[in-house]
């Protein structure tokens, strides 16, 4: 019994203690994003826009063919269904609420979670082994602002351009399903999609994405800087990004969801 306590009351100590490494990343990042470029200390846009790249613009041929994929599935299934009652009408608003408002920006999340944060992860993490972040610290230069604000900033820019990618894939994807089985148009799927969607239903999802994408950097980050053991902890770190942010996702976007159902 005592053994039991020992290894609970570790393990809270521990997750408290990651909590804690969290909410001091994060707030460090905040600081150097948002609050000292107001006092001198500019934003490294060159590094940003790298980012960027690397991790916005690089990943739009998978984001694009997934969601394309689900789009389909959905109408797929949405159509199965909705055939009992005659209803295929609705796939159409089926496919675009539930990729914009839910589906578009998780999707999203879990790819660039396996992507990028991974990436972050494992690129702190060697630099950590190798102690180039101990020599940025040593020549007067601060690893936050250095080697996390550029993430952070790519991540807030590319997630929701990411998820407007994912989310008209994905209504692609249901009306190339619908054009080949329904007998309906292009322009049909497009008037019936405008129809179903309301500004509120995208900027749901919008802002479920940079939420998504502040918790991959941070945990990606987080993964990278506490990186011990060589190759192997590099290893270590990268698997536990991706895990830790793939939970994290789900529950925050459990929390969005009740609050935007329960707020109407």
């Amino acid at each position: 019994m005592t053994n039991v306590l020992a290894v609970v009351g570790r393990n809270t100590l521990d997750f408290f203690r990651y909590l804690s490494g969290l909410y001091e990343l994060s707030a460090k990042a905040v600081y150097w994003t948002f609050v000292a470029p107001f006092k001198g200390r500019h934003l490294k846009w060159g590094s940003a826009i790298h980012q960027m790249v690397v991790a916005g613009v690089d990943s739009i041929p998978i984001v694009s063919m997934i969601s394309l994929f689900i789009g389909i599935v959905l109408g797929l299934q949405g159509a199965y269904q909705l055939a009992k009652f005659g209803a295929t009408s609705f796939v159409t608003a089926l496919v675009g609420v539930s990729m914009t408002r839910e589906l578009g920006p998780l999707l999203t999340a879990i790819i660039i979670a396996g992507r990028s944060g991974s990436a972050f992860a494992a690129e702190l993490g060697t630099m950590k082994v190798s102690e180039e972040i101990d020599a940025l610290e040593a020549m007067g230069l601060n690893s936050i602002r250095y080697l996390v604000v550029p993430k952070y900033l790519a991540m807030l820019v590319m997630m929701p351009c990411l998820t407007m990618i994912a989310d008209l894939s994905g209504i692609a994807g249901g009306a190339l399903f619908e054009i080949a089985q329904l007998d309906k148009s292009f322009a049909m799927c497009l008037a019936a999609t405008r129809d179903a969607l309301e500004m509120h239903d995208i900027t749901t999802g919008l802002i479920k994405s940079i939420v998504f994408g502040l918790i991959i950097t941070t945990i990606g980050c987080k993964e990278g800087f506490g990186v011990k053991g060589g190759a192997e902890g590099v290893g270590k770190a990268t698997t536990s990004s991706v895990v830790v942010s793939i939970f994290l996702i789900i529950f925050a976007d459990v929390i969005f969801t009740a609050i935007f159902y329960f707020t109407g």
